[in-house]
């Protein structure tokens, strides 16, 4: 094993929080202590042992296991690679900053989209003011690492419809950002694709319906597949990670295994299988989309199958049904914890569907800046930390795993955005989501409403 960082993997050095992190497609990790000098020193051509000697000039005593398990461990998270280039680290736009510090920003630059699908988050109801403009989205990417973001998302609707999506993703690689780009694939040219990569894009995420054309199609409202598997192919040939994206539901979960296949023969580095979260047009939607207990049981096997088949190659992240589980989704890693995310319009949220909850208007990155919405609106307070739970999750010894599950979940079922998610099981309104999940598919399923802008 000769170690070099693995495709996409990019290494940093954030000045807002004075640590090393290696960012990737949809993740970042922190590295402290002797790390950041270990990884430094991965060049795809010095072994293991090469790697104690170059550390033993500036460390006494080092650990020949330590480093071997070190690496081994980011090997198997696919961050370092056997024989990838040498590892070089960008200096990130910042000063030091204290408090809470978020790692992740979503910018939804948006909601037009030319696909229907049935299952989209977005709002179904839509204000009809104007897009943030270029210069204020560059205002906003510089405020977001100034606050310690070092993840984006670029977003939507079909980010791509921007013609100025070249000049932010090139903004924010020069502030030290890794750029995820989540795209329909509708409108992606190879001109257009060259611009990105010129400008720094790191990564494609492309939305995939179904691995059957016709069924692909007929989820997204038009003819579609086809140009996404060329999409798939010119992302490919760049050399950018691709990652194949698939919700699933009921016209498509029994398909799981065929679209894993689908996303090897694209070439893809990885695969979320998710299913349908139910928010925006999945709720409108959740009697149609929602799968039978039957369906979810065979996806699981399906999936473990699949990563059985593809694991080797492709990262596989199966998601599963939180309304069929009994184990709440961690909300968003906590609230306002780790993330936001910033509307068309300008709104900054917490989560992408907080901004149904009642209470006060919320907060605008043109009205306040982002560091005074994250650290003192009452929106990104009201659910932070663990005190204002009520039981069962006051007490429960998960709630810094699950965070009392989703906000959003909670207030579309029973009205109170406070209360236990209904996915737990220790809710006391469970019954209401489970009765929903025992009964998918008992009746005969409505009509898909298509998303519509």
């Amino acid at each position: 094993m000769k170690p070099g960082l693995a495709r996409g993997v990019r290494l940093v050095h954030d000045p807002v929080r004075d640590a090393d992190a290696l960012l990737y497609p949809e993740g970042s990790l922190l590295l402290a202590g002797p790390a950041p000098d270990v990884v430094r020193a991965c060049d795809g051509a010095t072994d293991v042992e090469g790697l104690v000697r170059v550390l033993s000039a500036g460390y006494a005593d080092v650990n020949a296991e330590d480093v071997t398990a070190l690496v081994d461990d980011l090997v198997a998270r696919r961050l370092l690679a056997d024989g990838g280039p040498p590892v070089t680290a960008q200096l990130c736009a910042g000063d030091p900053a204290g408090g809470l510090l978020p790692i992740g920003m979503v910018a939804e630059l948006t909601y037009r989209c030319p696909l229907k699908c049935g299952y989209c988050s977005n709002p179904v109801q839509l204000t009809p003011q104007p897009e943030l403009t270029t210069d204020q989205w560059i205002t906003v990417l510089t405020q977001a690492r100034e606050l310690g973001v070092l993840q984006l998302h670029f977003s939507g609707g079909e980010p791509v419809l921007r013609p100025d999506l070249p000049d932010l993703v090139a903004v924010a690689r020069g502030l030290g950002m890794y750029t995820n780009l989540i795209t329909s694939g509708i409108g992606v040219t190879e001109g257009r694709l060259g611009r990105l990569v010129a400008a720094g894009l790191d990564h494609v995420q492309l939305s995939v319906q179904d691995a059957d054309a016709p069924a692909a199609d007929a989820i997204a409202g038009l003819r579609s597949h086809d140009k996404k598997i060329a999409v798939a192919a010119l992302v490919t040939a760049t050399g950018l990670p691709l990652t194949v994206n698939v919700v699933l539901h009921a016209a498509n979960v029994d398909r799981l295994a065929d679209v894993a296949d689908f996303a090897a023969r694209l070439g893809a580095d990885r695969l979320e299988l998710a299913h349908t979260q139910y928010y925006g047009w999945g709720l409108i939607n959740r009697a149609a989309l929602m799968p039978t207990a039957d369906q979810v049981r065979r996806a699981g096997l399906a999936a473990a199958e699949a990563y059985q088949r593809h694991g080797k190659d492709i990262d596989i992240v199966y998601v599963e049904p939180d309304y069929h589980t009994g184990h709440p989704k961690p909300c968003m890693s906590g609230w306002g914890s780790r993330q936001f995310s910033v509307s068309p319009t300008g709104v900054m949220l917490p989560c992408l569907a907080a901004e149904q909850l009642p209470g006060p208007p919320p907060p605008n990155v043109t009205e306040a800046s982002l560091a005074d919405i994250w650290h003192s609106s009452e929106l990104f307070n009201r659910f932070r930390g663990t005190e204002w739970m009520p039981s069962p999750c006051h007490d429960c010894a998960l709630r810094e795993i699950d965070f009392g599950g989703c906000r959003c979940q909670a207030f579309q079922l029973i009205g109170d955005a406070a209360a236990t998610d209904p996915a737990c099981t220790l809710s006391p309104h469970h019954h209401l989501l489970a009765d929903e999940a025992a009964h998918a598919g008992t009746a005969e399923r409505p009509a898909i409403v298509p998303r519509r802008y």
